[in-house]
Order: structure tokens, then sequence, then C-alpha cells
């Protein structure tokens, strides 16, 4: 955050420092200070290559469990697809029945009319009949047709007369039989009806139930793949969070082999240093930092300020999560470029654009016999120095910017003793180190 009081930063000259030429005793606690060092990054890589494949068998993992939900999901999508066919089916049964319905209902109304219609034929001949049986009452039944035969004339006059008794009796017999199947179909069509019409809406009732039953196997497929979709945007974030972590093992273990590139040159700067003075036998005073180790800043090992400007955040806010210092500049601001310079001579472990730093240099520093690591972020171009680069304090080495996870422009700058590492555990406060 934005200090209530923004704390002046004077500006800095890159001139060339002299150095004190360090002495064999010094040179040897330099070097067994370097190879405790080596080991101590030598073990470090192990631990992370560890982590990187740990990391990798969990992507694998990942992956292998994404295959699965994926197969899950594919099926799902069969099972969602087959049951929209088979709702369609019913759709389309249930457009049958309907239509069969239709079908039955006009052949009920056409039924309704033709029994209507021998209903009424039916009435017609119970009336006939009534007469006809009245008649037979008044005139005495059966013996009046035996007094129309043998009230006969003549013989032929007798055959006629039995002949037509004979029908008319035929006919009263047929006009029953023919009243009493009437009757009879009609009963059996009003039945038939009833019951057809019956099974048809019963049909119908159970197309409607089977419909609102896959209605609801549907919404359930679709729940279902929502929450395996869910489930594989889950593995998905999984799997971008172990390859971030993946990326930043990577980007550990590259600026590791980089310490170690450094500390090696180191080694071999110290040991030559040595040899030179052994061969000479002697201890020069004084030595133009030209002829000095490109390593070993010498004196108090206090460091320069690295940027001109004013403090915009400080060491250990944002819950601790914060590791260095934030300097900001209005000319920066402005869109003006501020020089950013190394705080003390060393080697460049890193120069290079991280995802989190932008444009970063880090520096390996060896100050009166201990190792510092000093990072400077978010440079507005490319760095100006090259990894394994040797440089001096006071060295220009970027311009201030807000590449990387930046909101605006400042210099993110922090120090380690004796080197950075992805969990920032040996971070210190540069204000305590910083003249």
């Amino acid at each position: 955050m934005l200090l209530a009081a923004l704390v002046l930063i004077g500006g800095l000259t890159n001139g060339t420092t002299v150095e004190a030429e360090p002495s064999i005793n010094e040179l040897n606690e330099e070097i067994n200070e370097i190879k405790q060092e080596q080991q101590s990054l030598s073990e470090k890589r192990k631990e992370i290559q560890s982590n990187q494949k740990e990391t990798e068998n969990k992507i694998k993992a990942n992956e292998k469990q994404q295959k699965s939900v994926e197969d899950e999901i594919n099926d799902i999508d069969k099972k969602l697809t087959d049951t929209r066919n088979e709702i369609q089916s019913k759709q389309n049964e249930i457009e049958k029945t309907n239509q069969e319905i239709k079908t039955l209902t006009n052949k009920i109304k056409k039924l309704t009319a033709e029994i209507k219609e021998l209903q009424e034929r039916i009435e017609k001949r119970d009336r006939l009949l009534k007469e006809r049986l009245r008649s037979i009452q008044q005139n005495g039944g059966d013996m009046k047709y035996i007094e129309v035969i043998f009230g006969a004339q003549s013989f032929g006059d007798f055959i006629s007369r039995a002949i037509s008794v004979n029908k008319i009796m035929d006919s009263d017999k047929e006009i029953m039989d023919q009243q009493k199947k009437d009757k009879l179909t009609l009963e059996k069509s009003k039945k038939e009806l009833v019951k057809s019409k019956q099974a048809v809406e019963q049909k119908k009732a159970d197309l409607e139930e089977q419909k609102t039953e896959l209605i609801t196997l549907k919404n359930q497929l679709d729940d279902q793949m929502a929450e395996k979709e869910a489930l594989l945007k889950k593995l998905e974030e999984e799997e971008k969070v172990l390859e971030d972590h993946k990326m930043s093992l990577d980007e550990e273990q590259q600026i590791i082999a980089n310490q170690e590139a450094a500390l090696k040159k180191a080694k071999e700067e110290a040991e030559k240093q040595k040899k030179q003075l052994q061969q000479t036998d002697k201890q020069p005073a004084q030595k133009n930092s030209s002829n000095s180790s490109n390593i070993s800043s010498g004196g108090s090992g206090s460091f320069i300020w690295p940027v001109s400007g004013y403090l915009t955040d400080t060491y250990g806010t944002r819950g601790g999560n914060h590791k260095g210092i934030d300097v900001g500049n209005a000319t920066a601001k402005s869109g003006g470029d501020v020089p950013i310079y190394a705080v003390a001579s060393g080697v460049v472990t890193r120069a290079y654009h991280s995802s989190s730093y932008g444009n970063v240099v880090f520096i390996t520093h060896y100050i009166d016999g201990k190792q510092y690591e000093t990072v400077y972020a978010h440079m507005k171009y490319s760095p100006m120095v090259r990894t394994f680069q040797s440089v001096k304090k006071g060295q220009q080495i970027g311009v201030m910017g807000s590449t990387g996870r930046s909101s605006g422009p400042h210099l993110h700058f922090e120090l380690h003793s004796p080197s950075w590492n992805i969990n920032k555990s040996n971070s210190l406060n540069p204000l305590s180190y910083l003249k």
C-alpha cells in the first residue's frame, strides 16, 4: 500500500568504486563458504527435482481422471440422446393415439346416430307388435286364423287363405326375430364403444405419464451432465494450478542451476586471486576495482539504493506476503525512463521475462564471506545485462517499468540470503541493508 508519508530516496551515481583486495585467509574463507553453498544448492536442486516428478505424476493422474470424466460425459451424452429419441417416439405414439381417439370419436358419433335410428326402428316395431298382439287378443287369438282358413269357398280359396295366414305368421315371427337381434346388436355396440373409448383414454393417460417420466429423466441427465462438466472444469483448474506450480518449479530449477553456475564462477575467481597472491607472496593494500574480483564488493558490505524515487510499499505487508519493497518515481509514472542499478557487485544469476516478475534480473553477491541474492522486477524493457555477466556496484541493469503482475510503474526489489527460492523463505528486509 502507498505509505502515508512518502520516503524520498536520493539519486545514485554509477561511477566506479574502489574496493579493498581480500587476503588469502579471506579468500579461503570465501571459497569454503562457496563450497558449502554449492552443497546446499545441490541438495535444493534434488529436492526440486523430486517435487517436479511428484507434480508431473499429479498432472498425469489429473489427466487420467479427466479422461475418465470425459468418458463418463460421452456416455451421458449418448444416454441423453437415446432419452430424447425415446421422448420423441413417445410423443409420436401419443399423437397417433390422439388420432385414434379422434377417429374412434367420429365412429362413436356415427354409431350413436345409427343407434338412434335403430332405437327408433325398434320402438316402431314395438308399437306394431303391440298392436298385432292387441288385435289377436281382441279377436280370440289363433282361432281367427282357423276361421279364415275354413271360411274358404273352394279348395283353391283354401290354399290361398292358408298361404296368406302362413305369410302373416312368418312376417310376425321375422319382425320379432329382427327386433330381438337389433336389441342385442344395440347393447353390444354400446358396450364395445364404451370399452374402446375407455381403453384409448387409459392409453393416452399412460403415454402422458411416460412422457412426464422421460422428461424427468432428461432433466436428471442434464443435471448429471452439468455436474460432470463442473467436475471437469474443476479438474482443468487443478491442472492449471499444477502446471503453474510445475512452471514455478522449472523456473526455480533454472535459477538454482544459474546460482550454481554463478557460485562456480565465484569460486574460480577466488581461487584465481588466491593463486595470484600465493605466486607474488604479497597482499596489495588497495587495488582499482577494474582488477578486483567481479563478485566481491568488499568494504562494509552495505548496499546502495537500486533506484531513485519514493517508497510505495514496504517489506512484510499484504499479510506478510510482500517479500520486498516497492519504489515508485514520478518520471516513470509520466512515461519517462528511470534507471535501475545493481546494489552491489556480483554475477547475474538470471536475466529474463517472468510471468509474475515481468522483466527481471537476479544477481548473486558475496560480501564479507556471506552470500546474498537481489531481485529487480517489473523492468520496462528487457534487462540491460545477461545471465552470468559480472556487474559492478552502481552499474545500470535496467529501467523502471510495469511488466508482469504490476499495477503501475515501480521497482519491486528483494534481498535474500543466501539465495532466492520459490517460497522466499530466505528473504530479508532490504531497508535494513540499504544505505
